[in-house]
């Protein structure tokens, strides 16, 4: 108690200070007051429930695989293809785009660059690699419903 009395008498003092023109430079306590934001409740729920917009999707169709029938054949980039790397086909993106790929059934997301042309089946709008597809979870499908978002890696 005492304590906030001293506290509370030293404000009033140092405002007096400053209001009679002595030259003196903020105090502490006048400091931590001033630096202090201010927010209210109606604030901290508006901030809390603001989420971010997503942006559009570049696409969302059917996604295919390809794996072991083309491991080590030439892909549009001129690399070999590898069934393991996290690599994909599209008709028109340009070659070494990042894009990531998210499967619309379980949520599950992987980054690919696109090193190839294709898919050569109508109504798909990506063909991916066997390893990324497995990882998206639908190797076993053979298709899958996804959205590409463009990505640009850091």
């Amino acid at each position: 108690m005492r304590r906030r009395i001293a506290e509370t008498l030293a404000v009033i003092l140092s405002v007096a200070s400053i209001g009679a023109g002595a030259a003196s430079g903020p105090s502490s306590l006048e400091a931590a007051t001033v630096t202090k934001p201010v927010v209210t409740t109606a604030q901290a729920k508006t901030q809390k429930t603001q989420k971010p917009a997503n942006p559009k999707p570049y696409q969302v169709g059917t996604a295919s695989w390809y794996g072991e029938y083309f491991q080590g054949k030439e892909t549009a980039s001129g690399e070999p293809y590898d069934m393991n790397d996290f690599t994909a086909a599209h008709t028109t993106l340009p070659l070494g785009t990042y894009v990531r790929v998210t499967n619309l059934t379980n949520g599950k997301a992987v980054i690919l660059r696109i090193n190839d042309r294709g898919p050569y089946v109508d109504n798909r709008i990506i063909d991916v690699s066997y390893n990324a597809a497995r990882a998206l979870g639908f190797k076993d499908r053979g298709v899958q419903k996804v959205r590409l978002d463009l990505y640009r890696p850091t």
